[in-house]
């Protein structure tokens, strides 16, 4: 059984992954909208797997016999000046998300919930690679900040990522 502290923390974290994800697509539609379908594609991407990650949240608490309560989701920034300040914003946002999941992990280790802790720690995992990304990123606009052909093709290397399915979901039928 969850905590109510938890079980709080897990609806507030699923809302959370829920705005990243509208976050991530309203950087993607913004990026499309001044051409870049590449950087689009990196940030639809994203917003894919935002999506995962709050429904895998869900099916925890539903696993749980716990209640999944959806809250609104606040309103996010539309437009951006670069790609620069857009990964910049994601790197910003993603370390807050990874205090917001060593939080979590907090308290399940209060609780003694090996359960929620032993759940928790593919969280941890993907929130140093998700940092990591953002940093890649906003390395890789910088080096060519200036030269419009060093953007055209980072633009056209962002457009071949693929999502794939967060490895928690790939064993549970849908």
């Amino acid at each position: 059984m969850l905590s109510s502290k938890l079980h709080d923390a897990l609806n507030a974290q699923i809302n959370a992954e829920l705005w990243s994800a509208y976050l991530y697509l309203s950087m993607s539609m913004d990026a499309e909208a001044k051409g870049l379908k590449g950087i689009a594609n990196w940030f639809f991407v994203q917003f894919q797997e935002e999506q995962d990650h709050a429904r895998i949240l869900m099916n925890y608490i539903n696993s749980r016999d716990a209640e999944v309560k959806l809250l609104p989701i606040a309103e996010v920034r539309t437009t951006w000046p670069s790609p620069l300040e857009m990964f910049q914003d994601t790197l910003v946002h993603e370390k807050k998300v990874t205090a917001m999941i060593n939080n979590l992990a907090a308290i399940a280790a209060e609780d003694n919930d090996y359960a929620s802790s032993n759940m928790l720690v593919w969280f941890v995992d993907e929130q140093v690679e998700e940092e990591e990304s953002a940093r890649d990123m906003i390395f890789a606009c910088e080096s060519v900040e200036g030269n419009k052909y060093g953007l055209y093709m980072l633009d056209k290397e962002l457009a071949a990522r693929t999502y794939q399915q967060a490895s928690p979901l790939t064993t549970t039928a849908e």
